[in-house]
Parts: C-alpha cells; structure tokens; sequence
C-alpha cells in the first residue's frame, strides 16, 4: 500500500465514506453511515464470514451499542468476570446489565447483514492504495487478477485490524516499546491463542484464569460449546499454555476440540494520532493495549460511532477528541493491570487482592463495563 501526493485514476465509484476493512468495525462503521444519510463503501479482501482469534465476550455496553444499530446476535448471557489462581476466587458481576458470549463468526454475520439490509456495497477487494487531497480521498483497489475499481470518497474510515496497512501507509505506526527493569528499551509482546471446546457451560461469568506466566479466558458462547484463549509473552502451541492451568484442563475434560487454534499479535500497537487528513483510524487499527480487560469490540464500536459521527460534521478533529475520550478508561485499566501483573509477585497477589477488596474489584469490571460514551 503507497501513500503519495501524485495523480491517481479517474474514479470508478463514488461514495461519502470508504471504509477499509470488513471486520466488526468496520461493518458498524458503514451501518453507522447508512443510518445518518451517508454513502458508503466497505473494502474488505476476505469473502465470507471472518473469524479472528478474539475472547468473545461482549461487555454490557458493548451489547447496547450493538442493539442501537439494531443487531442482536445469539449466544450466551454473562453476568460478570470472575478470577481464579490457586484455589483463590474473586467475582464480580455487571451491574448494568448482562453482557453476553458471542462466537465472532456470529458477530461477523449479524453485522453484515445489517450492512446489507443497509444496501452498503462490500467489495471483495484489497485496498491497494490510499491518496488524497483537501476535498476526496481515493482508494485504489485490486484483488489476485489485477487492478479493481478505484473508489472516490469524501472521507475514509480505516479498520483494517490490528497490523493495519493503512496504518502504515500514512506513516502513523509508532513502534511498540517498554522500558525494562535495567533501563533499557526493549520490544513489549503479547500473544493471544484461541480455541473451542464442546461441552455445556459450567458458568455465566467470563472466567480468567492466571498462571505464572498466561491468563485463560473461557467464554460461554453457546449452550454446548465454551472459547477459551490464552494470551501470554510466551509462543508456543495451546496445550502447552494450557499445562499450567491443571483446574482449567480438569474442568474441559475430554470435551471435543470443535474449531482449530487462531492466534493474534503483537497484541501492542501504536500510533501517533488517529486522523491523517481524510483518514480516520478506527478499532484496532488506531491503537491497542492488550486484551486482558476483554473490551475490544465494545470500544472499537464506540469508534466506528465517533467516526462516523465526525465525518458527518466535516469536523475530522473532533474524532481526536473522541477517540481519546472512549479510550482513555480503557487504556488506563489496561495497560495499570499490565504492568502490576508483568512481574511475577504482582501475577501471585492480583488475585488475591481483587477478592480481598471486593468494591474495588466490582468498581473496576463495572468501569469498562459501562457503555461509552
């Protein structure tokens, strides 16, 4: 993907928005510009429903967005989080309301066919090119025979994931860093591995469960079927990650292994600013922390939403401003739990402290639980 100041083709589509990338956020992004009057286009290379490695839990706030844009998907009621780490147990339900395990295929299809009832164009088609100028943007598409149309917009929504090429091609990626213990500076990774399991639910909680050196998320998300993921600085196969948590592997059983590992990261990603002219960056794509808090799709719907709602005002600032703001209790949460847990006396008392302190813990779950604003 190339971002240059030079000529492009005439147009061979014209829309007020083009929205690159065909995920959650970026289907609610183009139902969000439908429902304002807006024209919109959405470029997204993968045909049919998409799968990623994700938690699946939708966060109470999550699910009322999503009921806004008039999408319900099926699955399995959540009434909170609970913790778990050698015999200790902290719990704390939702107090807004019940979230709910969603598998991300079915997310993936409910929002499409929103899109579609919509009457939102998705091509299948890569984003190729990205240029612009003060009036329009221009998305120069292509698949595996060659050139595709060219689409002409007057802004462009970019949710194209975690490793974002538009990221890149606007020169917005910031290179993910932490400082060590010795001062240094050193690449920050996190992984995420996910699986499912078939075998009835034995809760209604998101249950997270911490090792030495992973957390487990198992997420009810069906009657009959359970996700787990693992995320962790270490790489390597799931059933090694899932040898330090004995209490999980004796609750799973001999349950059928019903889908195939799906792994993401670097989970850490960057940016400089999430507006580069006509470009807005949404989801992933503008910027993440880490996935322990579970509050992904939640916010990048609260991103699509701010998006759209800045395009239509011509004020493209404005989503600065409101990007920072539905993100800044994410990212404080977030990345605070991150580095209390990096070390590993703060891993062994994490769990210990939450259900010891209960109010803080409830106060913390319900915090990111809420809707955004």
């Amino acid at each position: 993907m190339t971002h240059t100041p030079s000529p492009s083709p005439p147009a061979d589509l014209h829309v007020d928005v083009a929205v690159i990338g065909g995920g959650p956020v970026g289907l609610a992004a183009a139902a969000y510009a439908a429902r304002v009057g807006l024209t919109a286009v959405v470029v997204e290379p993968r045909a049919g429903t998409i799968d990623k490695a994700c938690g699946e839990g939708l966060m109470p706030g999550g699910l009322q967005a999503l009921a806004d844009l008039g999408v319900d998907p099926p699955g399995h009621d959540l009434r909170g989080i609970r913790y778990l780490a050698r015999g200790r147990v902290a719990e704390a339900d939702f107090s807004g309301g019940l979230g709910r395990g969603v598998r991300r295929t079915v997310l993936h299809d409910a929002l499409r066919r929103a899109v579609d009832d919509a009457g939102v164009e998705v091509l299948q088609l890569s984003a190729a090119g990205v240029t612009q100028d003060e009036r329009s943007v221009l998305v120069r598409t292509e698949d595996s025979s060659g050139p595709g149309p060219t689409v002409s917009a007057a802004w462009a929504i970019a949710a194209d994931g975690l490793h974002s090429p538009t990221r890149r091609c606007l020169g917005l990626y910031r290179e993910p860093r932490t400082r060590g213990a010795d001062g240094d500076q050193r690449l920050a990774g996190r992984y995420g591995l996910r699986q499912h399991y078939g075998t009835r639910p034995w809760g209604d909680h998101v249950e997270v469960h911490w090792s030495r050196h992973a957390e487990a998320y198992v997420t009810p998300v069906a009657d009959d079927l359970v996700g787990v993921a693992v995320l962790s600085r270490q790489r390597g196969p799931l059933d090694d990650s899932l040898a330090d948590f004995p209490h999980l592997r004796e609750r799973l059983g001999d349950a059928s292994v019903v889908t195939s590992v799906r792994g993401a990261g670097p989970l850490r990603q960057r940016t400089s600013r999430r507006v580069a002219g006509r470009v807005l960056l949404a989801g992933d794509a503008s910027g993440y922390v880490d996935a322990l808090t579970g509050e992904g799709i939640s916010l990048g719907l609260a991103h699509a939403r701010a998006a759209v709602s800045a395009v239509a005002a011509g004020e493209p600032d404005a989503y600065e401003r409101a990007w920072r703001a539905a993100t800044r209790r994410y990212a404080l949460l977030t990345h605070t739990l991150v580095q209390v847990t990096r070390p590993s006396w703060g891993r062994r008392l994490l769990v210990p402290a939450a259900a010891a302190l209960p109010p803080v813990f409830r106060g913390a779950v319900n915090e990111l639980a809420r809707p955004n604003p």
